[in-house]
């Protein structure tokens, strides 16, 4: 028994770690990803490397999706549950130490056991479907598979499934749904710019840090997506100074990036949104900006983080005309994220399935914004 203990202990020292987060809980899992980043435990990005799996917020009730994700985790296996930024560090404690007790906790983890046989699954949980037949570009008749992407994918929106239709690796639909966010839930990347229009102070350097943290978030996935994980990890620590109050220099960051030939390769070209279109989809953010591909939405993201930068330290109040948050304007009825979700579904059939996560990064729309009210506070 010590010496099962002792290698048990051995395994699971630095735990592979499993994030997935609820709608709504934006903060708790930014808080999670640096607090598993400080203790140095390493992400991994399916259930079957995993050892403990972590859920950023606190649902109703089990939600069937992170049932889904928790049966695919290996023994030895643990998962906690972060309701509220400031339990990360103690649930994370509590997580390693279940991994490290035996007997195993059946509620918790197991380590020998069958299971009863399962309906096969697909990558997020869902029931995979069988494949149809139906007319490619070509003409030629071939299979039409129904996969669903997300909500449980690592660097992915948090609550978005897309409901694809592939054909080869042609996207030939894809559908946007999303999961509800809790009820009265607040956006967490607006909620600067959203105060300021109730009226409440609000600081220059507050929205400038929380632009600057927003977009090198965005920034972080779609590198992470793009396999540049060094420049996706430089990304979220400068998100994480940021947020922290700290003054990081974000110039070298953006001059790698920008001047990156391998990731203009890869990208350009990538997920086309001309601003006419753009507009007419109602978008108002960076995308409209962009006026282009996924790389020159990646490249305003760039320019918004060093001009975002200058403001720190900027004490003046924020006025109340200044509704333009990261994704675009705040102080409409339609959400900013919404127009993105709907241009998702115009730019993605037709494009290839290795190219669709890309495009989906690039746009980042934020769930947590459909729960927003449409009554915003005005002057």
């Amino acid at each position: 028994m010590g010496l099962r203990a002792a290698l048990r202990r051995a395994a699971v020292a630095r735990p592979g770690v499993l994030l997935v987060a609820r709608p709504g809980a934006t903060a708790v899992r930014l808080a999670a990803e640096a607090e598993v980043h400080r203790r140095g435990w390493p992400r991994v990005a399916a259930p079957a490397a995993a050892n403990l799996l972590v859920v950023a917020g606190d649902g109703a009730g089990g939600d069937d999706w992170v049932e889904a994700v928790w049966r695919q985790v290996p023994a030895p296996r643990a998962r906690v549950v972060l309701p509220t930024p400031s339990s990360v560090a103690a649930q994370l404690d509590a997580g390693a130490a279940l991994l490290t007790q035996v007997p195993a906790p059946p509620d918790s983890y197991a380590l020998t056991g069958l299971k009863e046989p399962e309906e096969p699954k697909g990558p997020n949980g869902a029931e995979r479907s069988m494949a149809d037949r139906a007319d490619d570009r070509d003409g030629l008749r071939l299979d039409l598979l129904h996969l669903p992407l997300g909500p449980a994918l690592t660097d992915w929106p948090c609550g978005l499934v897309l409901d694809t239709a592939l054909q080869g690796d042609v996207v030939q639909r894809a559908d946007v749904r999303c999961l509800p966010a809790p009820e009265g839930t607040e956006p967490y990347w607006n909620e600067p710019w959203l105060r300021a229009l109730r009226g409440q102070a609000v600081t220059r350097d507050e929205a400038a840090r929380r632009r600057c943290a927003a977009h090198l978030d965005s920034l972080g996935r779609f590198l992470a997506v793009s396999g540049w994980p060094a420049a996706a990890a430089s990304a979220r620590r400068l998100r994480d100074g940021v947020l922290a109050g700290s003054t990081p220099d974000p110039g070298p960051f953006v001059r790698r990036v920008a001047r990156s030939r391998t990731l203009r390769w890869l990208t350009a070209g990538l997920g086309p949104l001309p601003s006419l279109r753009a507009h007419q989809l109602g978008v108002t953010g960076p995308a409209l900006v962009a006026d282009g591909d996924a790389l020159d939405r990646v490249h305003v993201w760039l320019d918004d983080v060093v001009r975002s930068a200058a403001d720190f330290g900027d004490l003046r109040p924020l006025p109340r005309t200044d509704a333009l948050g990261p994704r675009g304007r705040v102080d409409r009825p339609q959400p900013p994220s919404a127009a993105l979700l709907l241009a998702l579904e115009h730019l993605l059939p037709g494009a290839e399935f290795a190219a669709a996560r890309l495009i989906v990064a690039s746009l980042d729309p934020d769930v947590d914004e459909l729960a927003q009210s449409a009554q915003v506070a005005r002057g």
